[in-house]
């Protein structure tokens, strides 16, 4: 359920979901747990939205204010042709969305390229971000392992079942893992642009300047959880963002590009861990 006011209407005891207006397009907004709980913002990655966290959210609600956000571009958020769509631009978006919602201090994760949006959101946003973890979110393009099953051409849009499971294969560990329908349908309510658009400027973002360079500088709290079975990113590539201070890797055996979804419940015990060690309270 939504609404286009930006005033969130509940759709159970926890839950509620609303469309905020920006200046440069709608981005839809979920909430979950108690509103006076630390925050902790939940951004998915490329192709995909904020219902990739689902299996994960009912984990988290215990300890945190879990706030979810489809990108521009994706899931029920606004998929306009004519603005930006690099990662700094979908990171200023999803701070103006934290700021309509009242939040002064958050912890971010964000799954594959979302956790470059956060880290683009923690350069921006320094007050604003108390820490960051990145799940399965490669350091650099040096680390991305190519597919020809994941090039879908502008022909081919909107794509059948078939192509997006060929073309999401590679988001798990093991092949012919059930990719939920729902999320098949959501990136089927893409536009071509917007999906280019976004994966250009993950490319553009990283050849600027590689991840792990960019959060050494920072001073920002960072947890790396990265599933040992990747088959998008190289796993070992996690190491490289030890050069960041104090920064917490962890490797999760058995798992592929998407722990949020192959095993919420390892996922989420690492990532509460973490985020008791540096609560998001406004000081």
């Amino acid at each position: 359920m939504t609404v286009s006011d930006g005033n969130p209407r509940v759709d159970d005891e926890t839950t509620a979901s609303s469309t905020l207006s920006l200046d440069d397009g709608d981005i839809h907004v979920c909430q979950d747990g108690p509103r006076d709980a630390p925050a902790l913002l939940l951004i998915h990655g490329s192709a995909s939205s904020a219902r990739s966290w689902d299996r994960l959210v009912p984990l988290l609600t215990g300890a945190h204010r879990v706030i979810r956000i489809d990108l521009l571009g994706h899931g029920l958020s606004g998929k306009p042709a004519g603005p930006s769509y690099a990662v700094p631009d979908q990171a200023r978006r999803a701070g103006e969305a934290l700021d309509r919602l009242g939040v002064e201090r958050v912890i971010v994760a964000g799954h594959s390229s979302g956790g470059a949006v956060a880290t683009a959101l923690a350069e921006q946003r320094p007050g604003l971000v108390a820490a960051l973890a990145l799940v399965n979110t490669g350091p650099g393009l040096h680390a991305f392992i190519p597919s020809e099953s994941a090039v879908i051409a502008p022909s081919q849009w909107p794509p059948t079942d078939e192509q997006l499971r060929r073309f999401a294969e590679t988001g798990f560990s093991r092949p012919g893992y059930q990719v939920p329908q729902d999320l098949l349908d959501e990136v089927r309510m893409m536009t071509y642009h917007t999906l280019a658009a976004t994966m250009q400027g993950v490319r553009d973002y990283l050849e600027q300047r590689a991840l792990p360079d960019r959060l050494a500088v920072l001073g920002t709290p960072l947890l790396v959880i990265f599933g040992a079975d990747d088959r998008r990113w190289r796993s070992s590539s996690a190491a490289d963002y030890r050069v960041v201070p104090g920064a917490d890797v962890e490797l999760l055996p058995g798992l592929g590009h998407s722990p949020i979804l192959e095993d919420p419940e390892r996922t989420a015990r690492c990532l509460l861990a973490f985020t008791a060690l540096h609560p998001a309270r406004a000081d």
